[in-house]
């Protein structure tokens, strides 16, 4: 381990957490589905943060438009598994990590592996990756495991926790019987209420929710997991205040602007609902 020393390599965070608390947290093990834009950076700062212990699943490798955004993402690791790059990471941040790997992703053959002994779920799933989400999502709530997720949208980081005995993904964003058109206005409209991105986007054109892609910014992916790590050592140690959905919270960086929203039903509330409508009316849906 080459001189390795955990209370050493983690002194750092102790004023800001107790020297329990950062014991409590090297012994807690975190679920991450997905590796590239939010999932890899978020595994990184949960390791740096004292976590040893996770489990990350990515089917996918590292391709050059990767590069703005993916931690790994490198001319080095082009064509290499994410998941692998990545476990390497956090293993060369941490020697004592214990890094269980999913190769072929989160999928119903595995899910219970993918979560077993987990303490957190972070989300790290492509932002059109919806069957695989409600998936998840669905499992956690099923086993009261506590969920965050923090999506990276134009500049900014658009945070919603969902716990256990409280409001679940699904009653959130009401995606069941939609086509995926629709989920991805849903999932965009409940995430972030408030659209602080929507302002400063120039070239529309480079949006299609049909084809499943959109631009995006490695700054934003940076907000998200200093944000998606606060809300993980909160969650973990047991200290500070926790915001679960119907709540949602985002911080736009291009525009210093930060909203609180509280939607009470989700996507059912009257202002989610119309904004749902316009959307889906502009674009044909």
């Amino acid at each position: 381990m080459h001189g390795f020393d955990y209370a050493t390599a983690y002194s750092r965070n102790i004023g800001w957490l107790t020297e329990e608390e950062q014991a409590r947290l090297r012994h807690k093990r975190v679920a991450i589905a997905g590796m590239g834009g939010v999932g890899g950076v978020h595994l990184t700062t949960l390791a740096r943060l004292g976590i040893t212990r996770f489990n990350i699943a990515d089917l996918d490798t590292f391709e050059l438009p990767n590069f703005n955004r993916q931690a790994g993402a490198t001319v080095s690791t082009l064509g290499r598994p994410k998941v692998d790059t990545l476990a390497d990471m956090a293993r060369d941040i941490n020697p004592e990590c214990d890094i269980r790997v999913f190769a072929d992703g989160v999928q119903r053959h595995n899910i219970e592996a993918f979560f077993d002994g987990i303490d957190l779920y972070v989300d790290g799933l492509d932002a059109f990756a919806f069957r695989a989400r409600e998936m998840v999502f669905a499992y956690c709530a099923e086993r009261n495991i506590p969920a965050t997720s923090v999506a990276p949208l134009g500049m900014s980081a658009a945070l919603l926790n969902f716990l256990p005995g409280r409001m679940t993904f699904e009653q959130y964003f009401q995606l069941a019987g939609c086509s995926d058109a629709e989920k991805a206005i849903r999932f965009l409209v409940g995430f972030a209420p408030s659209l602080l991105h929507r302002h400063y986007l120039v070239d529309p054109t480079r949006v299609s929710l049909a084809d499943g892609r959109g631009p995006s910014t490695g700054l934003s992916c940076m907000l998200c997991a200093g944000v998606a790590a606060a809300e993980a050592l909160k969650i973990l140690i047991g200290r500070g205040k926790v915001w679960a959905a119907p709540h949602a919270i985002q911080f736009d960086g291009f525009r210093n602007q930060l909203s609180h929203t509280w939607r009470p039903g989700g996507n059912r509330h009257p202002l989610n609902r119309l904004a749902i409508a316009i959307a889906k009316r502009q674009l044909g849906i």
